[in-house]
């Protein structure tokens, strides 16, 4: 191609990788914004709302037919909910115990997931996709089947007290079922790849070297574990922590079947106000709390983490 054909055709390549890189940027923010933001935005203006018997149960409702309309729909939003949930006990300690029941279970998620995703990424290269693929195998049934199944096995005739009472461990069936106790089995076995699989990802792309290195320099095994495997699988084990504690805070299903009333989380809560009061305004105002006491701590640890590796 000669020079003058290079010239003439250089402006349109330009114009084309601008307009291509900012429809590769603009994509992901029209996803954001369709699916997150307005959804966000929709909740938030009912969360400002006040419940009536209509249809949809709040007031005020749009669409709008006119601008005094709109004005007067507007001078009608308040922040009432919001301050009636800070003043309610019930909310608050729904918030706290789902706070520590998800922190509980995301920490046996963590002690048991990271010797299975160590022993994954040590095993043979040939083994690992078979061990992969066992560990995600459980996604290929239902969710709720799942949970399901654990009601027969730990009911107070299902068969872990069967099998416990046959090895003549225990005399009479164990309470396990509706309590806190098999929530926490709930969560640990539902969200255990989450947490398994972003630790296997670190830990196999790890030089082991390093450690083979360290061990040759006198290091014992223990300490080369914590001085460099540990630090290297770090980014996995905080993925696999978000991937575990954000859902578990919400979760509704294990704590509905698994806990019955006794267990107290934001989840059954939220779906109780929504549904069975039918009070759309304060439900929606404890989904946003939730939403933003999950989002903001991760927005302010994602940036701590890109300053902190700006700096080094």
């Amino acid at each position: 191609m000669s020079v003058e054909a290079a010239s003439a055709t250089k402006p349109f390549r330009t114009k084309t990788g601008r307009l291509y890189r900012k429809l590769v940027i603009g994509l992901p923010f029209l996803w954001l914004l369709v699916f997150f933001l307005a959804p966000f935005f929709i909740v938030f203006k009912i969360s400002l709302s006040q419940i009536a018997l209509a249809q949809p149960p709040y007031l005020p409702a749009f669409p709008l037919e006119s601008l005094p309309e709109f004005w007067s729909n507007l001078r009608q939003f308040s922040l009432d909910n919001y301050r009636w949930l800070a003043g309610d006990p019930l909310y608050i300690n729904s918030y706290l115990s789902s706070l520590r029941i998800a922190a509980i279970a995301t920490a046996v998620t963590l002690l048991v997931g990271y010797p299975l995703a160590y022993g994954m990424a040590k095993a043979p290269r040939g083994l690992r996709p078979i061990l992969v693929l066992l560990t995600i195998l459980p996604f290929w049934t239902s969710f709720l089947i799942r949970v399901y199944a654990w009601i027969g096995i730990l009911k107070t005739d299902g068969l872990l007290n069967q099998f416990l009472m046959w090895l003549g461990l225990i005399s009479s069936p164990l309470v396990i079922m509706n309590t806190n106790l098999a929530v926490y089995i709930g969560i640990v076995y539902s969200y255990l790849p989450f947490m398994v699989l972003p630790i296997y990802a670190s830990l196999e792309r790890m030089d082991h070297r390093l450690v083979e290195a360290a061990n040759d320099l006198g290091c014992p095994p223990v300490k080369a574990f914590w001085a460099i495997t540990f630090p290297l699988s770090r980014p996995g084990v905080i993925a696999g922590i978000m991937l575990v504690f954000i859902p578990a805070v919400g979760e509704f299903v294990i704590p509905d079947l698994l806990g019955g009333s006794r267990t107290l989380m934001i989840g059954k809560t939220l779906w109780n106000e929504f549904f069975s009061n039918r009070d759309w305004p304060v439900s929606s105002a404890v989904a946003i709390l939730l939403l933003l006491a999950l989002v903001l701590p991760i927005v302010w640890f994602q940036r701590a983490q890109a300053k902190a590796t700006g700096n080094a």
